[in-house]
């Protein structure tokens, strides 16, 4: 289908992108532009129940249409020879009741990436109760057109803008201002994530339009093809939600020769258990030890995001996971564009060790998870940080816990804080060689556990 472009454009009562990058784009050399994208999306069915196979080889056919009109973020780089020929397509996470999304990856800005944004399901649009924070409602003058009938729709619309960055686009307003595009990677966490996996294992096989697919956080779920009028709201159904999160359900599909990756907490972990699937040229599948959906950090990230926008949220959970995945994120969007560009694969990573029926994690003395990828707060301690939740909610669930050492524990393991220091520098610097963080990310873990040694 035929998308019009409209844009860049501006105004508005608020005068901005809602929930843009906390980044100072222009210090990194970069120029960020907000555009409309309108046409005409097709839904699809389920044939034959394809969707009951666990192996992920789904087939759908087209269904009903429906004109939408959405907004799509797009950062690029204002040096085009800095570009590094890939795009970065954000399906914007909507859980919440609005569009989120991590347009703060300092790998992308600073290894010549471009990264597009998208509002894709009708929550992002309509919002959620009890707060209503959609675009329509945050700045009607400026949103005010957006409408996307169903969620059902979002998977063409997904396509059509993946055609409208990439190197075949063809529209007289160019979202990337005539760069050289050859690569469009999908990107998606949590319930996002759960939509992509439905993408590769029903859309992708038709349309061919990604050239690799990032899944963070993912808990082995895909998506339904069909969903109507219904949406996810945490606000009503999270217990509903809680019950079968961890139940991973299909396989990601194995036959499109591109590659596909997926980046897990600990805690989805657990859900992709007995989902899991064997490394291969085009897959890699990554867990980290010691880590939850969310944590202490990102939390208070986002915070300052909401109330840069004036955003309801959540108040921050004391006791809450304290080793954020971000980095991870970094780490995999930098192999990526090897993986994209030069054929070269990620490393592959230990998993969790599980024993049990239902199968459990394996936890040391210090009720750590043994195995998995091992960041330096996990390798060399002060706290022990799990998916393990503080309380039965599906928040709770997400944010997992952390339990600090006292000071006698911390005295006899590491004597000293200059001991600690040492040890904690070279399990970063260990994780480095491992291909897990980039060699950016050393000065700050370091300043940061300095900043967590008791008193």
């Amino acid at each position: 289908m035929k998308v019009l472009v409209e844009g860049p454009i501006t105004g508005g009562t608020r005068g901005r992108p809602f929930a843009a990058t906390m980044l100072d784009v222009e210090k990194l050399g970069y120029e960020e532009e907000e555009f409309l994208l309108s046409g005409t999306a097709t839904g699809f069915h389920d044939v034959d129940h394809s969707f009951s196979r666990r192996d992920g080889l789904w087939t759908v056919e087209p269904a009903e249409q429906s004109d939408y009109c959405t907004r799509l973020i797009v950062y690029r780089p204002k040096d085009p020879t800095v570009f590094n020929g890939s795009v970065v397509l954000l399906w914007n996470n909507v859980t919440v009741g609005h569009d989120l999304f991590e347009a703060d990856s300092l790998e992308l800005f600073e290894n010549g990436s471009a990264l597009a944004c998208l509002t894709i399901q009708k929550a992002g649009i309509e919002g959620l109760p009890p707060f209503k924070q959609g675009l329509s409602q945050w700045d009607p003058d400026r949103y005010g057109a957006l409408s996307i009938a169903s969620d059902d729709y979002s998977y063409d619309i997904f396509t059509q803008a993946a055609r409208t960055l990439g190197p075949n686009r063809d529209t007289p307003i160019d979202p990337m201002a005539g760069l050289p595009v050859k690569h469009v990677i999908a990107q998606g966490a949590s319930q996002s994530a759960s939509r992509l996996a439905t993408y590769i294992n029903a859309i992708q096989p038709v349309e061919k339009v990604l050239d690799g697919f990032i899944l963070s956080i993912y808990f082995g779920q895909a998506a339904p093809i069909e969903v109507f009028d219904e949406v996810i709201n945490l606000n009503t159904s999270g217990d509903k939600i809680s019950d079968n999160l961890l139940l991973g359900r299909n396989l990601i599909r194995d036959d499109l020769e591109i590659p596909i990756f997926i980046v897990n907490s600990e805690l989805e972990a657990m859900a992709c258990y007995n989902v899991r699937q064997p490394d291969t040229k085009t897959f890699r599948y990554w867990e980290s030890a010691g880590t939850s959906h969310s944590s202490r950090q990102a939390r208070e990230k986002r915070a300052l995001l909401f109330k840069r926008d004036q955003i309801v949220g959540r108040t921050i959970e004391p006791g809450v996971n304290e080793i954020p995945m971000g980095l991870l994120y970094d780490a995999a969007f930098h192999h990526m564009q090897r993986w994209v560009a030069e054929g070269i694969e990620p490393p592959i990573q230990p998993k969790i060790e599980f024993n049990g029926k239902p199968p459990e994690i394996i936890r040391d003395d210090h009720g750590i998870a043994i195995g998995g990828i091992r960041l330096p707060q996990v390798d060399v301690p002060l706290a022990t940080n799990s998916a393990v939740p503080l309380t039965a909610d599906i928040i709770a669930m997400l944010g997992g816990s952390c339990f600090a050492f006292d000071a006698e524990k911390i005295k006899s393991l590491y004597g000293n804080r200059a001991t600690f220091i040492a040890q904690f520098e070279a399990a970063a610097e260990n994780a480095i060689r491992n291909g897990v963080l980039r060699p950016r990310d050393l000065l700050a873990l370091v300043a940061e556990a300095e900043l967590n040694w008791p008193g």
